[in-house]
């Protein structure tokens, strides 16, 4: 058994991104070849590529001299290194010049990859996970399942860096208790309900009710225009544990959530990419500006979020003194149970 208490909170979160399963993405995100995503963890950044319709998920490294193959977030491209010109493509690594190289050495010439499981059109990856994916997500595996066929693509990308521990950062997103006061002109503008928790040992879900009753009705007279297969008419907020989180207003959308530690002590990688739900054939047009209105929102919740958690005194996460959590706080208090259990293994 490992005490908790003597591992330094990079170590425990080396530990976390090694040994659990993480959602990167969804299937609809990549839907061409050549598509890629680019997430940082850890001073680690991770690729999801579309190789011909098959999602690998590797290190952004080329395997011989260690040179980035992707600078950008986001995009289409081969995938190839720009130094020596080796490349990957229908599952196997393509070398210039095979015969200069000693064969021991091109037998090791290969892409470091990830682990890789689906929960339906959603992908997980990790680099060597303690469970199964089914076992990780429990009884949210099924809302996941049905989540993924209700989406279809992505409208927004929003990165940014807090300078806040990622502890921090995902105990602020996990509780409404700030809503009022943070989020006055957003967030706050739905009026969510008390709503209600339920738990699974890896994972929390928050389902509530919204009180503006103009923003139900206009929320409800564009479902016409969506094609969904199921729906949750309110606020939902999946929390996946150890750095995810996925959320929605009306099943209109998601925002998935990433609350990735950086190299850096006290630094988090944040980013959320908004995933547009399945609308009718001739409804896109009509919804892009609902979808960017929503991205906007989004931005802005973040935004009032990371000015919120960098004023948080460093150190104040792992100090006692300031360890008092309301009953709104109940998903915190089911978090730092799962990351006591998890590093005691």
């Amino acid at each position: 058994m490992i005490d908790a208490h003597y591992l330094t909170a990079q170590a425990q979160a080396h530990r976390l991104r090694d040994e659990f399963w993480h959602l990167l993405c969804h299937r609809s995100e990549l839907p061409a070849s050549g598509d890629y995503l680019k997430l940082d963890w850890l001073g680690q950044e991770v690729v999801v590529f579309n190789d011909h319709g098959e999602l690998v998920v590797f290190d952004n490294l080329c395997p011989h001299r260690g040179t980035r193959f992707f600078t950008d977030s986001h995009g289409n491209a081969p995938l190839t290194c720009p130094y020596h010109g080796w490349s990957y493509r229908a599952g196997a690594m393509h070398i210039p010049c095979r015969e200069r190289y000693a064969q021991a050495d091109l037998a090791r010439a290969t892409l470091h990859t990830l682990q890789i499981d689906w929960c339906a059109d959603f992908l997980f990856a990790a680099p060597a996970p303690r469970m199964a994916l089914e076992d990780q997500l429990g009884g949210t595996y099924n809302l996941l399942a049905d989540v993924s066929f209700n989406i279809a693509g992505r409208s927004d990308l929003n990165a940014r860096d807090f300078a806040c521990d990622w502890r921090v950062a995902l105990e602020n997103a996990l509780e409404p208790l700030h809503v009022p006061f943070v989020h006055p002109e957003s967030l706050a503008q739905l009026q969510l309900g008390d709503g209600v928790n339920t738990f699974t040992p890896w994972t929390s879900i928050w389902h509530a009710e919204l009180g503006n009753s103009a923003m139900i009705k206009k929320l409800r007279s564009v479902k016409r225009l969506f094609a969904l297969d199921s729906q949750y008419e309110g606020y939902q907020s999946v929390y996946l544990f150890p750095f995810t989180m996925l959320s929605s207003t009306f099943s209109y959308s998601y925002s998935l959530q990433h609350f990735f530690p950086a190299a850096q002590p006290g630094r988090t990688h944040f980013s959320s990419r908004l995933l547009n739900g399945a609308t009718r054939p001739a409804s896109a047009a009509a919804l892009q500006g609902f979808f960017d209105a929503s991205a906007h929102m989004n931005r802005q919740v973040f935004a009032e979020d990371q000015a919120i958690c960098e004023r948080i005194a460093p150190g104040a996460i792992d100090d006692e003194r300031f360890a008092t959590l309301a009953l709104d706080e109940e998903k915190i208090g089911h978090f730092r149970s799962c990351l006591q259990t998890a590093l005691a293994v």
